[in-house]
């Protein structure tokens, strides 16, 4: 899997900005706050440059998937579940059921947040009173 375009891009400046560093015409304190990192992390960025060239710039974290993302084919079984058999019942009722006759091992928040984004369920407006007092 390749990198995305923004953290090649975000590499690109770090290493601009940490060349310029060890160049001499920034300071290390300078090119910390440019790049909005402490100095500590500016000295880690510093040996990874040196170590391991342009790659040790590059965020491995992004390269690989999270391990506890949801199996694709379960978020189907979800949602179809939903929309065939519970369409209508509130998020809290269709997560008590579907995790008790149907073996669902996901969270609410996760089965919530899921039938938002498919648009299966609508978001909770605040009220006019709720709104004021943020």
């Amino acid at each position: 899997m390749a990198y995305s375009r923004g953290a090649v891009e975000r590499a690109m400046k770090v290493q601009e900005v940490v060349l310029r560093a060890i160049d001499g015409k920034l300071s290390w304190v300078q090119a910390a706050d440019i790049l909005g990192y402490s100095p500590r992390t500016i000295r880690r960025i510093r040996w990874r440059l040196q170590h391991f060239g342009y790659e040790g710039l590059l965020d491995r974290r992004r390269q690989t998937p999270s391990p506890k993302r949801a199996p694709v084919a379960e978020v189907q079984r979800l949602l179809a579940l939903y929309r065939e058999r519970y369409l209508g019942f509130n998020v809290r009722h269709f997560h008590q059921l579907a995790r008790r006759e149907h073996r669902v091992r996901f969270c609410y928040a996760f089965v919530k947040k899921a039938l938002q984004t498919a648009g299966l369920v609508a978001k909770h407006q605040p009220l006019p009173h709720e709104r004021a007092s943020r």
